[in-house]
């Protein structure tokens, strides 16, 4: 098996942060955290896949990395339909072959009491985030494993994967099954070489939510969280280039949590 992510421990001072000649995947590209995920894959030396259903969105995004994206490539794909899946892997293998690092961070959110929410709403958050994650990690894992190449699988879940708050019952649901999602793909694909493990934010500073974090609720959430600010996009990169990169090379199954402490305030 040609595992390209499994280092040598005797030259492990020679690795870094690094994934130069990788291909990797990114999901839900073109807003959210996807812009941030790619640059950094970038700046680290990997060739970056960027997809998402809106074409345009990935073509701005495409335009603006460095070099005007010379080394990304625009793949269309609603994670949500295993056709549209299917034939994104298609298409990445005619043009950059399999991915070494898949980025699953396609995902939505809505608000409503748990009482409000209407069945339509759930489906669609699950469908998303949990069923999509598992039709991407799957589809690659299998391509993968028929090549006998290992990869990295890098879930992006939420600090709302391990405990909770109101009006977000699909998300946090999605989220706790992408938890236990990691690390039973984790079991199962060991032997494949292939690594799963998720990446799990907290309150990210993002274009969506910046209006809101500057209102008063917003400023109490933040208030709550031990180190009274906001996590910016680029925060996550190092712990996202340690799970692609070969000096993760013993993990697999983990969950890295990178939420200013959030976790562990009190009740």
């Amino acid at each position: 098996m040609n595992n390209t992510n499994h280092p040598n421990p005797t030259e492990m001072s020679a690795w870094s942060l690094r994934v130069d000649g990788k291909v990797a995947l990114v999901t839900g590209a073109a807003g959210g955290l996807g812009a941030a995920f790619t640059r950094c894959l970038l700046e680290a030396g990997a060739t970056v896949v960027v997809s998402g259903r809106r074409r345009e969105a990935l073509d701005t995004l495409k335009a603006a990395m460095p070099d005007g994206g010379k080394r990304v490539h625009v793949i269309t794909m609603d994670v949500s339909y295993e056709a549209s899946v299917n034939a994104a892997f298609d298409a990445m293998a005619d043009n950059v072959g399999l991915p070494d690092i898949v980025v699953s961070n396609a995902g939505i959110a809505t608000s409503h009491k748990a009482l409000d929410t209407r069945t339509d709403d759930w489906d669609r958050v699950l469908d998303t985030n949990l069923k999509g994650c598992w039709l991407v990690a799957n589809e690659a894992a299998r391509r993968l494993s028929a090549a006998s190449r290992g990869g990295s699988i890098i879930m992006i879940s939420s600090i709302l994967g391990h405990r909770v708050a109101g009006n977000v019952a699909p998300y946090a649901a999605a989220k706790a099954g992408v938890e236990q999602l990691t690390r039973v793909l984790a079991l199962e694909w060991a032997r494949y070489g292939i690594r799963v493990n998720a990446l799990a934010p907290g309150y990210i500073e993002t274009d969506l939510n910046r209006d809101f974090f500057q209102t008063e609720p917003g400023r109490q959430m933040i208030r709550r969280i031990p180190q009274r600010r906001l996590g910016q996009a680029e925060e996550l990169c190092g712990p996202l280039l340690l799970l692609a990169s070969g000096l993760s090379g013993y993990m697999t199954g983990s969950t890295v949590v990178v939420d200013g402490g959030h976790l562990q305030s009190s009740l």
